[in-house]
């Protein structure tokens, strides 16, 4: 039930999120099972696993869930109310897990439709104070979250993944994510061919341990550059 106070700008615009967990929550936007998003996934989470980070794979095509309607409810409280789907499911996740790995193949240019529509339902964790247009603030941020993007696509070179990595890392880094890695797999289109290169595999791990040792660290922990 929602307290009764939720619609207060004082009540909504002090909340923080719990203080997440050092665990990696990876999301793929492709609507083909087994391709070479979910591969990179699977490769991800054995590595960082094995490093000591529990994961977690959220195939965004299993949970039904709408783009967002633009009820903006969640202005007033504090979540998604207007929508009761699928991503009620996926929020928990979002918010216990300290790592974000976002993987989308590129469809014209950009993330895929699942993808969208995911990172537009985690509108809800904004708060805004005062007149339109105004201040606002991410309940996530603050909390030393960490956050990696990954692209697939099919033609060889970034110039054929358009807008993709930019789709996904601008809205977390906005979310208060610190982007570690922005990897783009360009040239591969059958299943499993993105990590029958050695160099790709080679990335795909370099991301994996990176993401790992910074989210095993803690949330707070300084930067190398700062120790």
């Amino acid at each position: 039930m929602v307290p009764d106070d939720v619609h207060s700008s004082q009540n909504i615009h002090s909340r923080k999120e719990a203080p997440p967990e050092a665990r990696i929550l990876l999301v793929t936007g492709s609507p083909r099972k087994n391709g070479n998003s979910e591969g990179i996934a699977a490769h991800v989470a054995s590595t960082a696993e094995k490093a000591g980070v529990p994961c977690f794979h959220a195939r965004l095509p299993d949970y039904r869930f709408d783009p967002c309607s633009g009820c903006e409810l969640c202005r007033k409280t504090g979540t998604c109310a207007g929508l009761q789907d699928g991503m009620q499911l996926l929020y928990p996740l979002v918010v216990k897990s300290s790592g974000l790995i976002l993987i989308s193949p590129v469809h014209n240019y950009n993330v895929t439709a699942w993808m969208k529509a995911f990172i537009d339902r985690l509108y809800c964790f904004y708060d805004f104070m005062g007149d339109r247009p105004g201040p606002w603030s991410s309940r996530l941020a603050g909390q030393g979250r960490k956050a990696a993007v990954v692209s697939v696509g099919e033609q060889h070179g970034k110039e054929g993944i358009g807008m993709t990595l930019e789709a996904m890392r601008l809205p977390l880094e906005a979310l208060g994510y610190e982007i570690l890695e922005e990897l783009p797999v360009t040239g591969v289109f059958p299943r499993g061919g993105a990590l029958k290169s050695p160099e790709v595999t080679g990335r795909v791990t370099e991301l994996a341990l990176k993401t790992a040792t910074a989210v095993a660290r803690g949330p707070l922990a300084k930067p190398d550059s700062e120790v």
